[in-house]
């Protein structure tokens, strides 16, 4: 009887392995990297992680470098912890590392774009030693150095005139947005509590939407939010500020200096640890 049951143990761990390596497939990870926004907060951290693992394990490829750029993407949404950036940092680098990209027109492509902004905003650490990654990085900080020069008036939903550089002797959080964006919607709340509480601290939140005036004050009127919303027709401002996916933070000192910037959706504390860069002081 010690035998059989021994040998019932031993089939089925036998049985289990295949079926847990089996689990491990493009396909499954595209589920994953797919119902990732669903995962609570508190666990999104590890399952990110555990997906980045996940996809470092396949073979080189195409499919790989994909699915780890897929992943990069929802990893900036709100604050993972460096680690888990770093985690999907290095699985993004490795996979350009087994299979580069080439440029198209000069231009790296936009896995050498999503990792360098990984490394340049994030504070992560890339161990790839390709030109392309370089010049991705030199763009983001060409960029920066327009967006710190950068000026614009735009009428709020009231039809008053906001102009930027008027707002001098503030600190000012610039916010690109729209109201089909869930991490812009899920920020939001946020924003609106710092603006309301920090705004006698000579804190102004300009939160800037190219989408049209109704759908905009229709969604806003709803959700009751203060900050001065902007209208982008064209998105002439969002294209100024080389804004290629929202939302998108930009905050600027009282002396109009350009002091932090976030390429996704922040969390309350993060949005402080942004603004301490520009002098407000929390209560």
């Amino acid at each position: 009887m010690q035998n059989y049951k021994t040998n019932v143990f031993f089939l089925a761990v036998a049985l289990s392995v295949p079926a847990m390596h089996a689990q491990v497939t493009e396909s499954s990870i595209s589920s994953q990297i797919k119902n990732l926004r669903s995962v609570p907060d508190n666990q999104r951290p590890a399952v990110t992680t555990q997906i980045a693992n996940d996809i470092r394990t396949l073979p080189a490829g195409m499919s790989k470098v994909k699915l780890a750029d897929s992943l990069s993407h929802l990893v900036t949404e709100g604050d993972p912890g460096l680690a888990t950036l770093q985690a999907v940092g290095d699985t993004l680098a490795q996979a350009l590392k087994e299979t580069p990209v080439p440029a198209k027109d000069d231009q790296p492509a936009p896995q050498y774009m999503d990792l360098a902004r990984l490394v340049r905003y994030e504070g992560i650490k890339a161990d790839l030693k390709d030109p392309l990654l370089m010049k991705a990085l030199q763009t983001y900080i060409a960029n920066d150095a327009d967006v710190a020069k950068a000026d614009f008036t735009l009428k709020d939903l009231d039809g008053k005139k906001i102009t930027l550089s008027e707002l001098r002797g503030k600190m000012v959080l610039v916010s690109f947005w729209a109201t089909w964006c869930p991490p812009c919607r899920k920020e939001m709340a946020d924003l609106d509590l710092i603006y309301t509480h920090y705004q006698s601290q000579g804190l102004v939140v300009l939160s800037i939407s190219s989408e049209n005036a109704f759908t905009v004050n229709k969604y806003v009127r709803g959700i009751g939010y203060h900050p001065p919303v902007l209208l982008d027709d064209g998105a002439k401002i969002a294209k100024q500020f080389h804004v290629d996916g929202i939302p998108r933070t930009f905050v600027f000192d009282r002396e109009g200096k350009l002091v932090a910037e976030a390429t996704d959706m922040r969390t309350q504390r993060q949005f402080f640890g942004m603004l301490a860069a520009a002098g407000l002081k929390p209560m």
